[in-house]
C-alpha cells in the first residue's frame, strides 16, 4: 500500500467514525443499519480490519451519504480569490462545487429605487446577509429594513431590489445558478443596487 492509500484508508476510516459521532450514533446502532457485527465496525473504525468494497457501499447508505463522498479526497485548492469591481464596490466569490452558484460581497451607498420597474424578478433564490449599515430590500409592493447580521431569503422571480439606508451598507450575498443566469445579461453578474 503506498503512502497515499494509506492517507485515504485512514480518512475513510475517520469519515465512518465522525459521520456515526454526528448522528449521535452509537457503535450498535450503525453495525445494525449496516447489517455489520458491532466489532467488525469497531475494527472497520479502528484500522484493524481491511476496507471492502461492499462494506463501504452499505455503509455510506446507513449514513446517509455516497461512496463517492465517503472516499473523497481533501484538494489543495481550498483557498480562493474573489473576482473584484472596485467601480461597483463588488466582490464575487465562485463555489467551486457548483459553479453555478455564488459569493458576492458589494458596499451600497443609494437607496433601492422606488419604481417598480427598476426591479428585477427572474428564476432562482437569493439569500444575503446585512454585513453592516441598514438595508432596504425592495420586494414585490413590499418594503423590508435589515439591519446589521440580519438576513434576508427570497424567491427572485418576486421583483426586487436593494440598497443602502440612511448610509452606507455592506452585503453578503448568495445567489443560485438561476437567480445568477437571471443577471447574466449584467457585466458584473449582478443587478444595480442589488447583490444578486
Amino acid at each position: 500500500m503506498t503512502q497515499e492509500d494509506e492517507d485515504l484508508d485512514s480518512l475513510v476510516r475517520k469519515r465512518i467514525r465522525a459521520l456515526r459521532v454526528a448522528q449521535g450514533w452509537s457503535l450498535e446502532e450503525l453495525a445494525s443499519r449496516a447489517h455489520l457485527s458491532q466489532s467488525s465496525l469497531s475494527r472497520i473504525e479502528n484500522g484493524q480490519r481491511r476496507l471492502a468494497l461492499d462494506q463501504l457501499v452499505t455503509l455510506a447508505r446507513a449514513l446517509d451519504t455516497t461512496l463517492d463522498q465517503l472516499v473523497e479526497t481533501a484538494t489543495d485548492d481550498v483557498v480562493t480569490s474573489p473576482t473584484i469591481d472596485s467601480t461597483h464596490g463588488r466582490m464575487r466569490w465562485t463555489i467551486r462545487a457548483d459553479p453555478g452558484m455564488s459569493v458576492v460581497r458589494q458596499r451600497m451607498t443609494e437607496p433601492p429605487p422606488e419604481n417598480p420597474a427598476h426591479m428585477r424578478a427572474h428564476p432562482g433564490r437569493e439569500w444575503l446577509v446585512v454585513l453592516s449599515g441598514t438595508a432596504i430590500l425592495m420586494l414585490g409592493h413590499r418594503r423590508f429594513r435589515l439591519e446589521t447580521n440580519q438576513a434576508a431569503e427570497f424567491p427572485t422571480m418576486m421583483p426586487h431590489a436593494i440598497g443602502a439606508d440612511g448610509g452606507p451598507c455592506e452585503i453578503l450575498g448568495i445567489f443560485d445558478r438561476d437567480a445568477r443566469r437571471g443577471h447574466h445579461g449584467d457585466s458584473d453578474d449582478t443587478p444595480q443596487g442589488a447583490p444578486g
